[in-house]
């Protein structure tokens, strides 16, 4: 069995051999779009450990992760620590700005990055992405704009199919699978 890019357009899988840098937005692509305030005002987050696996597993492959993010939440730097990611933008109104900004201190051109996002401040970024993604959640209008539309559901392992998407048009798939059917590291 293989990941989606078996399902996914021949052309669509040559841009996304290009890929260095997976850029994503958090809440309703990591996390299923809702947020939890605890009685003291403290919010609650739900990530999936399929997605973060996969997140390691695509920066063992040599591809660097960032988030970008309208909110700013506690809760997203404790994820972005405990997975490695260093590049993480928090309180964004402008992301093409900074997805732009962090592909230039990165030495990468826009066609080189997937985006995936859910909403109204990632139409930009998706649209100028080499690889536009979005999620079964977001609105008609926003997943009209991506170049693909997950299967699997934000905060459900949508980022997960993208990464292992990423590995298998990459050629990193069979690597990772002789990894643990084996133990060879």
């Amino acid at each position: 069995m293989t990941p989606a890019s078996s399902t996914l357009d021949p052309q669509l899988i040559d841009r996304l051999r290009q890929v260095r840098l997976l850029a994503l937005d958090v809440d309703g692509v990591l996390t299923d779009g809702r947020l939890y305030f605890q009685a003291d005002g403290i919010e609650i987050k739900a990530f999936h450990t399929h997605d973060g696996h996969g997140i390691k597993l695509l920066q063992r492959a040599g591809v660097v992760v960032a988030l970008i993010t309208g909110r700013d939440s506690p809760m997203v730097s404790h994820r972005a620590a405990a997975l490695g990611i260093p590049h993480v933008h928090q309180g964004v109104d402008k992301k093409l700005t900074v997805l732009r900004e962090l592909c230039g201190r990165l030495g990468l051109d826009l066609e080189q990055v997937a985006y995936c996002g859910d909403d109204l401040p990632d139409v930009a970024p998706i649209r100028r992405a080499g690889v536009g993604i979005s999620v079964p959640g977001a609105p008609a209008y926003i997943r009209h704009y991506a170049d693909w539309v997950t299967a699997t559901a934000g905060g459900h392992g949508a980022v997960r199919e993208i990464c292992d998407t990423l590995l298998h048009a990459q050629g990193h798939w069979d690597a990772v699978l002789d990894t643990y059917l084996h133990g060879s590291s």
